[in-house]
């Protein structure tokens, strides 16, 4: 049964039991001694744990030597044995199946964080994923929304052979454990940094104090840091028929849609709304305070460059209706022909439901987020009859045939689509791509809003 109180204490002999057993299952894999630096801060003191780069399960022996509560899936505490031993450190849970669990999970964690270290630390990896230890990723701002003092935590494998880490691509589990065995002695180091205290300015905004105790932590590793996420990762590498190229710039445009409010998978429920209101401009473009109106958001700095991504020629005016098709890629990466017929409703002519070469060549550049595309092969396949015009059943007939179209007719003799994962570079152990690497971040940051056609 779960502590739902403070007060309900572990007896100490099961505590020292538990530490034992976990030391000596780690013991067992490799991890003889463990080297510690730092001091580990009161719950008083510091109720919160950041513990950074996250990178494989074996991240769990700073939890397992603190007894920290750590937040896990509510259906751990199914597991049998397994999640028995998990109560004793009285987790926070997360129900994937309770709507309104993110919020109240985040309220559980400001209610521990405020009992003046009645509560055990809670330690969170704010990075939400795991990476491969190269850069920092954005820390996500649940243990930092408290606006209480945290201790970060950093984690070092320094093995000369890297049998440690386990991302979403690459290796696999139980690959990952077999080869950690087989090394004689797998080396970690954990290092508590000073307790970091948040200003009132950070307590107001806790996405600036989740980024100024990632610079912290990034500078103790001596690694970069990176404004990309693990989503725009997923959206890079998404399987579709249309894979997007190194260059995209749709991984900007991801980024400041999430910027400016709602989360893609909540915009995806609306996609039939924008893509209704851009049909009935029929091409018409619009300016900025337009643009503002149109997604009911203030202007600000951060509008402005999603808005300088589609200004192509600096007019000051743009079309709705490749804000629409992006932001569709976007909202659902996988799903390409859901998006190009998306497109087709928007640009189709209202009588003969036809598109030209010319519509379909800017649907495509959208899609992919890149500023020249070559799309008269592929319309002249499609254009069996020679008409000078598509409906979208002719382009779903012909997908349908070439599953394969985007790689025989777009990508072809076309080196700026070299995609993420056909890219020499792109076989990152962490599966990210070219587009995440610190040295790309850094010429983001000196030009963060290039325009489609820059």
């Amino acid at each position: 049964m779960t502590c739902a109180s403070p007060h309900c204490r572990k007896p100490k002999f099961l505590d020292l039991s538990l530490k034992v057993i976990m030391r000596t299952m780690w013991f067992a894999g490799g991890f003889h001694w463990v080297t510690v630096k730092g001091q580990q801060a009161l719950p008083a003191e510091a109720p919160i744990l950041t513990l950074a780069p996250h990178s494989s399960y074996f991240d769990a022996i700073p939890v397992t030597m603190t007894m920290a509560s750590i937040v896990m899936k509510a259906e751990s505490k199914d597991i049998p044995v397994w999640g028995t031993l998990i109560n004793f450190i009285r987790p926070v849970f997360v129900s994937r199946s309770d709507q309104d669990s993110r919020k109240k999970t985040v309220e559980e964690i400001r209610r521990r964080a405020h009992s003046n270290g009645k509560w055990p630390q809670v330690m969170i990896f704010p990075e939400g994923t795991c990476t491969n230890r190269s850069c920092l990723i954005t820390f996500k701002p649940g243990a930092f929304i408290p606006g209480v003092p945290v201790q970060p935590v950093v984690l070092r494998y320094p093995n000369k052979m890297d049998t440690i880490t386990w991302t979403w691509q690459g290796p696999g589990a139980l690959e990952i454990l077999w080869l950690s065995l087989c090394q004689f002695h797998n080396f970690v180091e954990i290092e508590f940094l000073p307790i970091y205290t948040p200003s009132e300015e950070e307590k107001r905004n806790p996405a600036l104090y989740a980024n100024n105790v990632r610079r912290v932590m990034a500078k103790a590793l001596g690694v970069s840091v990176t404004d990309y996420t693990f989503e725009d990762c997923q959206l890079a590498l998404a399987e579709g028929q249309l894979r997007l190229p190194s260059d995209t710039s749709l991984l900007e445009f991801a980024r400041l849609v999430r910027s400016l409010g709602p989360k893609p998978k909540k915009l995806e429920k609306e996609l039939d709304k924008f893509s209704e209101s851009a049909k009935q401009r029929k091409g018409e473009k619009i300016n900025l305070n337009e643009f503002a109106a149109y997604l009911n958001v203030p202007v600000t700095d951060k509008l402005e460059d999603l808005f300088a991504l589609f200004d192509e020629n600096e007019e000051g005016a743009i079309d709705l209706r490749e804000y629409v098709v992006a932001l569709s890629v976007v909202c659902r990466p996988s799903k390409t022909l859901d998006t190009i017929q998306l497109a087709f409703k928007m640009y189709q002519s209202e009588y003969s439901k036809t598109i030209v070469e010319e519509d379909l060549a800017v649907i495509l550049k959208t899609a992919l987020g890149v500023s020249e595309l070559n799309v008269t092969d592929l319309f002249r396949a499609i254009d069996e009859e020679e008409k000078g015009k598509i409906t979208y059943d002719d382009f779903d007939r012909f997908a349908e045939r070439n599953p394969h179209f985007a790689e025989d007719y777009l990508y072809l003799d076309q080196t700026d689509l070299e995609t993420c994962l056909d890219s020499p570079s792109a076989t990152a152990s962490n599966g990210f791509c070219t587009d995440f690497t610190p040295e790309d971040m850094e010429e983001l940051q000196t030009h963060p809003a290039e325009k489609k056609l820059n």
